[in-house]
């Protein structure tokens, strides 16, 4: 590690019966004896709080840690994160080997940051009758009053009113079910969730006051998944995550969405090296390393050093192979390190400030795509939520801008530009309020087909949609169809097509029309735009996706004093750092930039005139 110029470590994860091999003995020696090693070599250890998985002792001394189905099946712990973390004495025994652990290693001079619970977000869900009545007793603490529930739940509907508390069921995860319910399952989880993270963070603060909370806790994995984006300032100092990206879009797209706000640079403090059935390819970490650079990174930790000789993730490909020889990843990674120590000294890691934001919402996420299978809200929103996310983002990002990722009812909208919120299906009271007063002050909110349909208890609105901004947007949309063809938009000169045939019927009031779609029956509104107060809302009545957005938002930039990035060919990403230009080859194919003149490329060592060439997966730094 020392050679390959490693400075930082990841340590202490999914390893609780490593420190406490029986309820209240704490054996440390052996994991002393690292930490001293590392800190002989100059390694700095972020130390993993292991609260999951639960060790075996605590599942057959404290069963009711242990999951039950849906179906009310007990399984045993098979698999890492089958554990319920609900139940009190995994509570109570986390918390007593979190403190034992920070206490221990407190003052060790190689301890560099806390990190949670790793991946908390792909927990399970359990259906014990314990876990049924906690769930009743959070549904008292929210609703008050059985009458409430039953308005929140519209149990009036089919026969399904609750006389009583102890008549309430846990919601089904997976099968039939209302939507109220399922949504208010989620939260409840989340909420288990946060309080877990905020227990931790509790004690980080109490023994490790000056360690940076860094937890790789994947808030949008779909078997669990909570709501991080308005919870995330009270358990995280640095945004973090496991990066494993399929494609730049998605990938970017959701490590903004595990740094929202926040000033702190992301940690990848799990980072591509192979994978399960895939060795690596030469030069694909370094050019995602250097998209972590574009999107605001600072570290990455390759998963895993060593290749794991057991286990579910044997064939999971890292840096040292099974044979403790080294592969040649772990040059690639010597590499990576002894560029970014030059980069130090130019302006990386970068800052962002972005001047848009998109909104993500974990309750809109959730109650777009319901249980079913008799939930007609499946049917009605063909188009799923992170399509429209992504639709919305890619033009952005291809347009080589910083965005910021934030739930709005959270944040302080008034730094940005422009807000874009894409298909934001629940609409609750304090989002509505953030837009309106964003708006009312001078801010340029977008909104897409399926936003603001449902109020915070996933129930329809009885008033013109959509709901709570209908005076905001100058519009009410109810009707929506499906074309047999693609649309075609005619926006000012220009006609853009989109795949997706949907659209929402807009009705303006005060709302001018600025695109219609050309190809349909009365050539109805595609986008509007309302002034409102010192503002404008605009509304596209299409899912956003990247044709469409990408046309509205290049016709706002000038309005909004926004000035795109450096122009890239498709698959290559820029931003400029100090003066200098990053650029990054996504792509498996070469790709020439234009340039403006003679440059000089700080990693390649070459002169550029006219034309930067970048290899597949190449990168470069120029200055003139």
């Amino acid at each position: 590690m020392k050679k390959a110029g490693f400075t930082v470590v990841r340590m202490g994860d999914l390893s609780w019966d490593y420190f406490e091999p029986a309820e209240g003995v704490f054996d440390f020696k052996p994991f002393d004896a690292v930490m001293d090693d590392m800190h002989a070599n100059g390694i700095k250890v972020i130390l993993d709080i292991s609260g999951l998985p639960a060790p075996q002792w605590l599942h057959h001394k404290y069963p009711g840690v242990d999951i039950v189905t849906q179906d009310g099946v007990r399984l045993h712990a098979a698999e890492r994160y089958m554990d319920d973390i609900s139940d009190p004495d995994y509570k109570r025994l986390v918390t007593q080997f979190a403190d034992a652990l920070t206490k221990h290693y407190a003052h060790h001079p190689a301890l560099f940051a806390i990190g949670y619970d790793n991946e908390i977000g792909n927990g399970f869900m359990s259906y014990s009758e314990a876990d049924r009545l906690r769930f009743i007793d959070w549904l008292k603490r929210k609703y008050k009053s059985l009458d409430a529930l039953n308005k929140a739940w519209a149990t009036q509907r089919w026969s399904r009113r609750i006389d009583s508390w102890g008549e309430v069921q846990l919601p089904y995860a997976n099968g039939p079910g209302p939507a109220e319910r399922y949504l208010d399952l989620h939260r409840y989880w989340s909420d288990v969730t946060v309080d877990a993270l905020k227990n931790l963070e509790a004690i980080r603060e109490k023994n490790t006051p000056d360690k940076p909370a860094i937890s790789n806790l994947w808030d949008s994995s779909p078997r669990k998944g909570f709501d991080y984006l308005s919870t995330y300032r009270q358990y995280v100092n640095y945004g973090a995550m496991g990066f494993y990206p399929a494609d730049p879009i998605s990938g970017s797209f959701e490590a903004l969405m595990m740094k929202g706000a926040l000033s702190t640079p992301i940690w990848f403090n799990e980072f591509t090296a192979g994978g399960g059935g895939d060795y690596g390819k030469k030069g694909r970490s370094r050019m995602w390393a250097y998209m972590g650079l574009i999107d605001g990174a600072q570290a990455l930790l390759a998963w895993t050093f060593n290749s794991h000789l057991g286990g579910e993730e044997q064939a999971l490909f890292g840096l040292i192979d099974h044979d403790d020889t080294p592969s040649w990843k772990l040059s690639e990674f010597a590499t990576i390190a002894d560029e970014f120590k030059k980069l130090q000294k130019l302006g990386f890691p970068r800052q962002p400030h972005p001047a848009i934001a998109i909104a993500y919402s974990f309750e809109s996420r959730v109650a777009s795509s319901p249980n079913g299978p008799s939930n007609t809200v499946r049917q009605y929103i063909t188009t799923p939520y992170m399509d429209q996310e992504h639709g919305a983002f890619e033009p952005l990002f291809n347009d080589n801008l910083d965005v910021a990722v934030i739930n709005i009812g959270h944040e302080d909208l008034s730094r940005y530009k422009m807000v874009i919120a894409p298909g934001d299906y629940v609409m609750d009271a304090d989002s509505a309020n953030a837009i309106r007063k964003y708006v009312g002050n001078g801010g340029v909110f977008i909104m897409s087909a399926f936003s603001a349909k449902v109020d915070e208890h996933s129930q329809f609105f009885n008033t013109p949609l959509p709901g709570r901004l209908s005076d905001v947007f100058g519009l009410k949309t109810n009707a929506f169809y499906n074309a047999p063809q693609p649309l075609l938009i005619k926006f000012g000169s220009e006609e853009v097509k989109v795949a997706n045939p949907f659209y929402e019927v807009l009705e303006p009031s005060t709302a001018k029309i600025l695109a219609r779609i050309a190809n349909v029956d009365d050539t109805p509104p595609a986008i509007t735009v309302n002034t409102f107060g010192k503002g404008r809302a605009i509304y596209v009545a299409m899912p956003a996706q990247a044709p469409i957005m990408r046309a509205l938002y290049r016709s706002l930039y000038a309005s909004v004093d926004i000035t795109p990035g450096p122009a890239t060919p498709d698959g290559v990403y820029a931003r400029v750092v100090d003066g200098r230009t990053l650029y990054v080859n996504t792509t498996t194919q070469s790709r020439d930039v234009t340039l403006a003149g003679p440059m000089t490329g700080l990693l390649s060592g070459k002169q550029w005139s006219g034309v930067l060439h970048l290899a597949p997966y190449g990168v470069d730094l120029l200055q003139k």
